[in-house]
């Protein structure tokens, strides 16, 4: 353990004696299930037929695996396993905590969703380039960045999922995906940048890189080295990583371009990602710092939700729409980490995965539409309730709940965030919830209105799709060729519809979950016992 190695002649002193037992073997086992699965996909990157017949099982252990691990943290508390048997903070550790483990568990069920749904989006071509293997690495480093205790590998894991991405956002190589993926690469690059300055830094005040070493350092440096300058840093960095206002443009440049599933994926899952850094580096390891810069976080937090659905109701595009309907939520969750408190946290936890959810299953829905009428843009769209009243439907849930109403999953966190605010005195963020939900309704009834209850326009020409341009032309980016719904595509929207309207009706576990989490961020001596057990103790 830090500071007790006397001599290296007793390996006990130095290395992990105890064998481990079974149940720790879930920690690493998704992000090792991911690079396998992926590597063999890779392999048979050329049998484009059993790509899906691969990937959607192994999805579906993968959600297993993460399911398991949150029984296992729920019912023993923070588990730690380190590398190579070296002791903390030598060895590089995965600490597993209710938070990690809720938004691994969270990621998985929506990965799995999504291979679903691109067994029928992505054709042989996107197969063969390799949709599934970048699919199962961009999880891999999604779950390694969830699951790590090492801030160090908290950047590898960025790097893992931020390689993925580029090849996923490529896919097709479309003069918009490109365009999109310079820009998305670009401002990315920046934010990866300024989190190594940051880790540097961190590394020259602290001499260490696990998480737990430096939360209990922290204290003892505070006011003899520049912290504040630190926690900045990484606060850029990962609001960057967010798209929180001000640095949030790359978002709405780059989320339009790619196919619907990859705009999915991203949608639900690679922001969180930087939402949890925030959460995990700014709440458990810097609380001080991130008080002194709660009201600045405040501000960000505010104007990142209110002008990301005012950016929503400005578009004619439904994806672009929803690209800034990501950028809005962003915003609510970063109001729980400027609150601070329990019930803010809690909040910020639970629309989190909220989020997850149901932005990846309205871009499901958004691509569905598409093929249904034949059009993403408002102004030729319409009659898509007279088309599917099945998709209709479960469009407008995802509505409702994106809007914070109920009875679905996205009321009761805002809910909560609404009361953390008033009881700490700060309306105007209390109000800026209540008047991006009244926008956001506004927003999503609009579409609603013009994409599906409207009667279809008259038919006109549109320009047409070559076989191997995929869901637009260059020229044409609204002209989408027409084919029947896919029972896959529709079992995957569904899938995510339940799980938001369980959520919203029985919303009791997944709060008590959120709670329990936020307690964990606000008192992490559970998760410093699981790294250190004498040092916690003392």
């Amino acid at each position: 353990m830090a500071g007790t190695i006397a001599s290296l002649d007793d390996l006990s002193v130095a290395y992990v004696m105890d064998p481990v037992a079974a149940a720790d073997w879930l920690i690493p086992a998704p992000v090792v299930w991911c690079i396998l699965i992926g590597a063999l996909l890779l392999m048979l990157r050329k049998r484009t037929a059993l790509q899906p017949l691969i990937a959607i099982p192994a999805l579906a252990v993968l959600a297993l695996m993460t399911l398991g691990l949150l029984w296992h943290v729920g019912v023993n508390g923070t588990v730690t396993m380190t590398m190579g048997r070296w002791l903390p903070p030598f060895g590089i550790s995965f600490t597993v905590d209710l938070l990690s483990a809720f938004f691994a568990a969270t990621s998985s069920l929506v990965a799995l969703a999504a291979a679903i749904y691109g067994r029928n989006d992505v054709d042989d071509s996107g197969r063969r380039y390799g949709f599934y293997p970048f699919l199962l690495l961009i999880m891999a480093g999604i779950l390694g960045a969830f699951l790590t205790g090492d801030i160090f590998n908290l950047y590898v894991w960025f790097e893992v999922l931020l390689i993925s991405s580029f090849g996923l956002l490529v896919l097709g190589s479309r003069r918009a995906q490109l365009d999109g993926a310079v820009k998305y690469a670009f401002l990315n690059l920046i934010a990866t940048t300024l989190f190594l300055v940051a880790t540097g830094y961190l590394y020259g005040l602290f001499g260490t890189l696990n998480m737990a070493d430096i939360a209990i350092k922290a204290s003892e440096l505070r006011g003899a080295a520049p912290l504040m300058t630190l926690v900045t840093l990484y606060l850029l960095a990962f609001a960057m990583k967010a798209a929180a206002f001000p640095v949030n443009f790359w978002l709405p440049a780059s989320y339009h371009t790619p196919r619907i599933v990859v705009s999915a994926m991203f949608a639900g899952l690679l922001t969180k990602v930087g939402i949890y850094a925030l959460l995990r580096i700014l709440v458990m390891l810097f609380p001080v710092e991130r008080q002194e810069l709660s009201f600045l976080i405040a501000l960000a937090a505010s104007f990142t939700m209110i002008l990301g659905v005012m950016g929503a109701l400005a578009q004619n595009d439904i994806r672009r729409a929803m690209g800034f309907l990501v950028i809005s939520g962003i915003g609510v969750m970063m109001a729980g980490l400027a609150l601070g408190s329990p019930a803010g946290l809690s909040g910020a936890i639970f629309y989190a995965a909220h989020s997850m959810v149901v932005m990846t299953a309205l871009y499901f829905a958004v691509g569905i539409g598409a093929q249904l009428g034949g059009s993403f843009r408002l102004t030729t769209a319409g009659g898509l309730y007279a088309r599917n009243a099945a998709v209709a439907g479960m469009t407008l849930v995802l509505f409702l709940s994106v809007a914070g109403l109920p009875p679905f999953s996205g009321f009761w966190p805002k809910i909560m965030l609404v009361k953390a605010s008033l009881d700490v005195g700060a309306w105007w963020l209390a109000g800026s919830i209540l008047v991006t939900g009244l926008l956001t309704t506004i927003t999503v009834g609009r579409i609603w209105v013009l994409a599906y209850w409207r009667p279809a326009p008259e038919a006109k020409p549109v320009a047409v799709v070559s076989a191997n341009v995929g869901e637009f032309g260059a020229e044409a980016p609204d002209a989408m060729d027409l084919r029947p719904l896919s029972l896959g595509a529709m079992t995957a929207l569904a899938g995510l519809v339940a799980i938001t309207v369980a959520a919203g009706v029985w919303p009791e576990p997944v709060m008590a979950l959120a709670q329990e989490a936020a307690r964990g961020l606000l008192d992490p001596s559970a998760y410093l016992q699981s790294v250190f057990p004498v040092e916690a103790t003392q």
